[in-house]
């Protein structure tokens, strides 16, 4: 295991610097957000991207190369004549350690960007957050004032009140992937994707003419395609429609992943998943 290349794969916005080693499910890639393409007055928007790369998150983003990088060398010594078993075990209790780090020396700063972005939005009477890159037209962008706060010296503190109901919903997908039918056909679809990787690296080697594994990686491609409208797409669909269903009862605007979600905004995620079970 390369401890260093999985765990320094984390995504860029501020908000998933915590995930490195998050899993995104086929079926939870399948459902993308609605973006965002309304004028409402309380609705603000936020480039997370720009936060994390402000000199504290910047800071910090070394702070954890220089760990990663250590506990690698660690982990090359602590492995070095181990059985498969034993290397498994010591690979597990250095991601366990590696996530710990990750915790120590980012949730402070993200507490205090969470912080500065409600206090922003409390002061802005805005009702919800979202991430800038879900928005094409619309929305209040509060980037520079919670730039600025976080800048600032001294502690930033959070609002006492909590944000005015919102027209706008988010949900989070990690619960909708939990559900044993959506785990299911997941679980299903990679099984057929792992057999047919298998089958495709026995029909094509170093000699394979060109022709002959195009056409191999065509019908590879196909039998992948069809497997995903069989076991996926009606998996999306029903959500889809529960989403929906659920947004329309409640007099949503809208609906967003949680991940877009930076502040404010109605849950529905427990109503979706009643929904689907």
């Amino acid at each position: 295991m390369d401890m260093q290349r999985q765990a320094s794969a984390r995504p860029a916005k501020v908000r998933r610097a915590l995930i490195a080693a998050a899993a995104i499910t086929a079926l939870a890639l399948a459902m993308t957000p609605q973006v965002l393409a309304t004028d409402v007055a309380d609705i603000g928007i936020v480039d997370q991207a720009a936060i994390g790369n402000l000199s504290q998150f910047q800071d910090a983003k070394t702070q954890l190369t220089r760990v990663q990088q250590q506990m690698q060398a660690q982990f090359q010594a602590a492995i070095k004549g181990k059985s498969a078993a034993d290397q498994q075990r010591i690979s597990t209790d250095f991601q366990n350690r590696l996530r710990q780090a990750q915790h120590q020396i980012f949730d402070p700063l993200l507490g205090r960007a969470n912080a500065a972005i409600a206090q922003v939005a409390a002061n802005k009477g805005l009702s919800v957050v979202v991430d800038k890159q879900i928005v094409i037209f619309g929305g209040l962008d509060i980037t520079k004032d919670v730039t600025d706060l976080l800048n600032a010296p001294g502690q930033v503190v959070p609002p006492v009140n909590t944000p005015a109901p919102s027209e706008i919903g988010y949900v989070d997908r990690s619960q909708i992937d939990a559900l044993p039918k959506m785990k299911a056909a997941s679980d299903q679809f990679v099984q057929f994707q792992n057999q047919l990787r298998q089958q495709l690296s026995s029909q094509i080697n170093s000699k394979t003419p060109v022709d002959q594994r195009q056409k191999i990686l065509a019908q590879y491609q196909t039998q992948m395609s069809d497997e995903r409208t069989k076991v996926l797409q009606p998996m999306v669909d029903q959500t889809d429609k529960a989403i929906s269903t659920v947004a329309k009862s409640k007099g949503l605007l809208l609906v967003v992943n949680a991940e877009n979600r930076v502040y404010g905004g109605t849950d529905v995620t427990a109503d979706v998943v009643k929904a689907l079970q």
